[in-house]
C-alpha cells in the first residue's frame, strides 16, 4: 500500500482538504526519514522518528501530537498494523486563552479605516467565529432580519447556528451596499480581492488582525481566535449560560468551553485578598 490509499481512506471518511493535506504531508515526512515502504514499518520506526522530532528538531509536544495522530491514523486504521501500542501522546501545556479586553476591542475597531476589515472583526468577535468559518461565510448564510446566521460544515463537518450583534449587521448592509455600487459581485461574503469568486484565506485574515492591532498600538500577539476568546468570555461575564455558550462555539465538548471560566476576571476582581484584611487590622 502506499500514501494514495491513506488519501483514498480520508476522502471517504470525509476529511477536509485541510485535513488530508497536513495527514498526507506528515506521512510522506516520516517515509523521507525512515526510507522504508509503509509495509516494513515497525515500531521502533516509530519510534526514532518520534526521538528525532523530540532532540533534533526540538518540536512542541503539540505538533509531536499531531505526527503520532497521523501516522497512527495511516498504519492502524488503513494497514491495520499493530504497532502503536506502546506509544503515547506527550503532554501538552496547558496554556490559557487570550483574550481581549472591551478595551483593547474598541482600541482595534477605531484603528480600521477599511470597511470589509472592520466587518471581519467585528463578525469574529460578536458571532465567535474561528477565522476558517469567517472567510468562509456566504451571504446566503446570513439572515439579517433575524440576526442570525449558518456556519456550514465548521470544525468536526458540523453546521451551526450563530448570533448576530446589531450593529454588525448594519455595518453588513452598508458594506454590501457599498461593494454592489463598486460592482463587486461574490457569493463569499469577505472576497478575495485579487478574485471575487473566492474568498479571503485565512493567513490573509490573520496578517490583517496582526497589521490592525500594531496600528491600535496593542502590544501583546493579536491574532484571529482571540475574537472568538474573548466573544466567550465577555458572554461568560454577563451572565450567559455556559452550556449556550457551547452552542454558540460549538464546542462538542463542555470542557472546552469552560476553559474560559479560567480567564474570566469579573469573578476574581470579587476575591478580597488576605492582605487586605491583615492591613486594615494593623491600621486600626
Amino acid at each position: 500500500m502506499t500514501l494514495k490509499n491513506l488519501e483514498i481512506e480520508l476522502k471517504l471518511k470525509g476529511f477536509s482538504d485541510k485535513t488530508l493535506s497536513s495527514y498526507l504531508f506528515h506521512n510522506q515526512k516520516f517515509l523521507d526519514f525512515v526510507k522504508k515502504e509503509p509495509a516494513d514499518i515497525t515500531e521502533d520506526d516509530i519510534k526514532s522518528y518520534l526521538a528525532f522530532l523530540i532532540s533534533d528538531k526540538r518540536q512542541k509536544p503539540a505538533s509531536i501530537n499531531l505526527a503520532i495522530c497521523t501516522l497512527r491514523f495511516f498504519y492502524e486504521k488503513v494497514l491495520k498494523k499493530d504497532i502503536f501500542k506502546n506509544i503515547s501522546s506527550l503532554k501538552t501545556e496547558k496554556k490559557l486563552p487570550t483574550v481581549l479586553t472591551k478595551d483593547e476591542i474598541r482600541q482595534l475597531l477605531s484603528a480600521i479605516s477599511n470597511r470589509k476589515h472592520r466587518l471581519l472583526i467585528e463578525m469574529m468577535y460578536s458571532s465567535g467565529l474561528r477565522v476558517s468559518e469567517a472567510v468562509s461565510l456566504k451571504v446566503e448564510d446570513i439572515n439579517p432580519a433575524e440576526k442570525i446566521g449558518k456556519v456550514v460544515s465548521g470544525k468536526g463537518r458540523k453546521d451551526r447556528m450563530i448570533i448576530l450583534s446589531r450593529h454588525a449587521v448594519r455595518l453588513m448592509e452598508s458594506y454590501l451596499r457599498w461593494r454592489e455600487k463598486k460592482g463587486i459581485q461574490s457569493e463569499y461574503l469577505f472576497q478575495s480581492n485579487k478574485d471575487h469568486s473566492k474568498n479571503l484565506t485565512s493567513r490573509q485574515a490573520q496578517k490583517i488582525i496582526k497589521d490592525i492591532a500594531q496600528k491600535a498600538g496593542i502590544k501583546r500577539r493579536i491574532f484571529c481566535h482571540a475574537l472568538r476568546s474573548s466573544f466567550a468570555t465577555h458572554l461568560l461575564e454577563s451572565g450567559t449560560d455556559i452550556r449556550v455558550i457551547q452552542e454558540l462555539l460549538g464546542h462538542t465538548n463542555l470542557a472546552t468551553t469552560e476553559r474560559y471560566t479560567l480567564v474570566s476576571t469579573t469573578q476574581l476582581k470579587k476575591v478580597k485578598s488576605p492582605m487586605d484584611s491583615i492591613a486594615a487590622n494593623n491600621s486600626e
